[in-house]
């Protein structure tokens, strides 16, 4: 399933639609290149669970939990992982023993350590705007798809 998005704001509106039918525990993983709009789908999705402060990309901290209406939120950035064992010493079993959100960015610095995901979001760019596909890989994962990929 795929969409096209315009713009930020767009992109904000098209995480807070993921954020609609999402229940814990679920796995997101975002793909895209730097600046594709991941950390903007994030923080569209926060501020739909009523997240009020500033979402920004956790680059140098790897992972940064969020506390929201339906829970706590884990929005992980593997970029700057130099080693998918890393994620060992960041927690990831504590995380997954929680039974939260987690969206995570460069997933595939991760192989390995990181649980399987139930919604795989893959963001280009386009001359004007961006393209996203969706692959649900669970149950879970095709409940968060927004209504305007179903159609």
């Amino acid at each position: 399933m795929e969409l096209t998005v315009a713009n930020e704001a767009a992109m904000e509106q098209l995480g807070a639609g993921l954020a609609v039918n999402c229940a814990a525990p679920v796995v997101v993983y975002l793909l895209g290149d730097l600046g594709a709009g991941k950390t903007t789908l994030v923080r569209g999705f926060l501020k739909s669970l009523g997240y009020p402060g500033a979402v920004r990309s956790p680059t140098y901290t790897l992972v940064e939990p969020y506390d929201t209406r339906i829970g706590r939120v884990y929005h992980l950035d593997l970029y700057r992982l130099a080693d998918a064992e890393e994620l060992e010493y960041l927690g990831i079993r504590d995380i997954q023993a929680e039974q939260a959100i987690l969206l995570v960015e460069w997933p595939e610095r991760g192989q390995g350590w990181l649980p399987a995901a139930d919604l795989v979001v893959s963001i280009s760019h386009l001359a004007h705007g961006r393209n996203v596909n969706f692959q649900a890989d669970s149950e879970q994962g095709e409940q968060m798809l927004p209504e305007t990929a179903l159609s």
